[in-house]
């Protein structure tokens, strides 16, 4: 699931995010082995590209969703106005 590119959820996104953010704090509190934050070190460096994978997909949904018919795709700004 999570090493499968393109199928990453908002959830798992999410998830993963959290998780992400206790390693930090945890390798923040300076209260880990050696082991431990090389361990959280390594967690931390696959959560962070699983994260930038989703991002990176969630961009490219959004770009086939904008295209205009002929291909090309629409610029245009997006206000609380427009949600009408």
């Amino acid at each position: 699931m999570a090493g499968e590119q393109g199928t990453t959820s908002i959830a798992d996104f999410e998830k993963s995010l959290d998780e992400l953010e206790k390693l930090v704090r945890d390798l923040e509190q300076g209260e880990l082995s050696l082991e431990q934050s090389l361990s959280a070190f390594e967690r931390g460096v696959k959560l962070t590209r699983e994260c930038q994978q989703a991002l990176k997909n969630a961009e490219q949904r959004v770009e086939e969703l904008v295209k205009s018919s002929d291909g090309s795709l629409e610029t245009r700004s997006f206000s609380p106005d427009d949600a009408d």
